[in-house]
């Protein structure tokens, strides 16, 4: 039966725009604002949006003390997405509001992404592209991903999808998290390491890790200088986690052979040096952008508004 009580607002422009998602919340729901407009929100006009609403759907909004406190209405938060760092959980209990959120939604979109960036890195496949628009026409020998040492730095929900990939690529495996999988790891006969020795061992190095002040730079010039020359560095996760300023460094003096990065310090990313790169790959934030990923995640929001607790 259809809820008449609850107010709803959907801060999320691409939720807003979806129409399989925008249906299906309406069937379940009478009272609804979406963000049509498009509208960045954050700050004032995040909490003008949401004021006179219990309930809400968000993405990339910063929820802060400074938001939620002016917003004593607001009870349930549904996370359209898997990242919690845009949301300050403390003031969420502190204010006592829920959060419904599902992590591991998207996990599938993410590591296939990952293996798509590996190869092209690996086949030289943004820098032959440059050179064929150039009016260059010349075959650049590359290696394949298949037996390669592959680390993974965080074995969360992505981490975990991303070693049953790679097993038919025969990849040996290096994790490093601060948790302990044990049994994941004997099960897959993968090695758990210091992040140090992944740097050191690994070919292929992958972050899956979330952003806070325990990871933020936890790649610093320091420990990409650790890297192989011939290693290509992979983040899907998010920005911060690497010093982006020294990977051009390392990039441009061919001390790292390649990098792809679907996340930024800033976005869109103000380093017009670094994106100019032959063996650098830069995508617009699409890790979760899979048409079945973005149902999955909008569906877990959606079911967040009735199944939820303080976090």
């Amino acid at each position: 039966m259809k809820d008449s009580q609850s107010r709803v607002a959907v801060c999320s422009r691409s939720f807003s725009r979806n129409p399989i998602l925008r249906s299906e919340l309406q069937a379940r729901y009478e009272h609804l604002s979406f963000n049509d407009a498009g509208l960045q929100l954050e700050g004032d006009d995040l909490v003008n949006f949401l004021r006179g609403h219990d309930k809400a759907i968000t993405a990339l909004e910063r929820l802060d003390e400074y938001v939620l406190s002016r917003l004593p209405e607001l009870k349930v938060i549904g996370k359209y997405g898997v990242g919690l760092d845009m949301i300050d959980l403390e003031a969420m209990r502190e204010y006592g509001k829920c959060l419904g959120w599902t992590g591991g939604v998207n996990r599938r979109s993410v590591s296939e992404l990952v293996i798509a960036f590996a190869i092209a890195m690996l086949r030289h496949v943004p820098a032959a592209q440059r050179e064929i628009l150039s009016g260059t026409w010349r075959q650049l020998v590359g290696g394949y991903l298949s037996g390669r040492t592959v680390g993974i730095i965080g074995c969360g929900h992505v981490g975990k999808d991303l070693v049953s990939l790679l097993k038919v690529f025969g990849c040996p495996i290096l994790v490093y998290d601060i948790r302990d999988y044990r049994e994941f790891y004997e099960l897959h006969a993968i090695e758990a390491v210091s992040l140090e020795v992944l740097l050191t061992r690994s070919d292929i190095v992958t972050l899956h890790v979330p952003l806070d002040e325990s990871t933020r730079n936890m790649l610093d010039a320091q420990r990409l200088a650790l890297l192989k020359s011939t290693a290509v560095l992979i983040n899907i996760a998010r920005g911060g986690l690497v010093d982006e300023g020294a990977l051009k460094e390392m990039l441009r003096g061919n001390r790292l052979a390649a990098a792809a990065f679907d996340v930024f310090a800033v976005e869109p990313p103000q380093d017009s040096e670094l994106l100019a790169l032959p063996n650098f790959l830069a995508t617009p934030h699409i890790g979760g952008s899979a048409q079945e990923a973005i149902l999955a995640m909008g569906r877990a929001a959606i079911d967040g508004l009735d199944h939820h607790a303080i976090p």
